[in-house]
């Protein structure tokens, strides 16, 4: 199976989608039960597969224990079996599967299915993000939207667009769904790397929200922030973020 970086990312996001909507409509999980077999299930699969088709690379993963000799590596693939394990047990679309890969700390690679919308979006194959509106809309989360987040959205006046998974997030911004993803109450190395990955394929400002690089496989896996949006509305909303950092 002699496949590139870029079509194994996508081919395993892929895949692990189909096998996610097959567990939630087998109809024999609920709730919480259904997110913790949809994890594990999707979680083996990737794992298994990434291990089997590039056995030299390192490996993260949400759902495994971690292993210190991915920090000896320069390619490590991070993935997250399931971005938004909530909203996929609500049978809503807006979660993900994550397939990244960061060589030498940075994203250069990614894929990120929505499978509840039948799509795959890949850094190595980017299209043309649609033209934004006249009034901005900003991605916050369902649940907790960030103080930085509102804060921002009210001082450039952009309209919060209540989202699920950050995958999901990242990615409402390359279908023209919406123009910024400002994020800061906290994340790990698996919920941005391959949204991060994808979305730079395509051309958009990726950074902390103090405008620094994204770094992946550190020891700590911990990444408190980062911004998505397009290039020019980067400058505006990094200015605007800092009153509140």
């Amino acid at each position: 199976m002699g496949m590139t970086d870029g079509n194994l990312a996508a081919h395993l996001a892929d895949v692990a989608g189909r096998i996610l909507l097959q567990v939630r409509a087998s109809g024999v999980f609920k709730g919480k039960a259904l997110g913790k077999a949809g994890d594990q299930t999707a979680n083996q699969f990737l794992c298994h597969a990434l291990r089997e088709q590039r056995p030299e690379d390192g490996l993260l993963s949400e759902e495994e224990k971690d292993n210190p000799e991915r920090l000896a590596k320069e390619r490590v693939w991070i993935v997250d079996p399931v971005d938004g394990t909530r909203e996929y047990g609500e049978e809503r679309t807006d979660w993900a599967v994550h397939v990244g890969m960061a060589v030498n700390g940075e994203p250069v690679l990614g894929a990120v299915a929505l499978p509840g919308l039948g799509l795959v979006l890949r850094s190595d194959q980017p299209e043309e993000v649609p033209a934004p509106p006249e009034k901005l809309r900003m991605v916050v989360s369902r649940t907790r939207p960030a103080r930085e987040a509102t804060g921002v959205a009210e001082a450039i006046g952009a309209e919060l667009v209540p989202m699920g998974s950050a995958g999901a997030k990242a990615m409402a911004i390359l279908r023209g769904e919406a123009d910024i993803y400002l994020h800061s109450g906290g994340q790990y190395e698996w919920d941005s790397c391959a949204p991060a990955a994808v979305a730079a394929g395509w051309g958009l400002h990726v950074s902390r929200i103090d405008g620094s690089p994204l770094v992946y496989n550190r020891e700590d896996v911990y990444m408190p922030d980062l911004l998505i949006c397009r290039k020019e509305h980067a400058e505006m909303v990094l200015r605007e973020v800092k009153a509140f950092l």
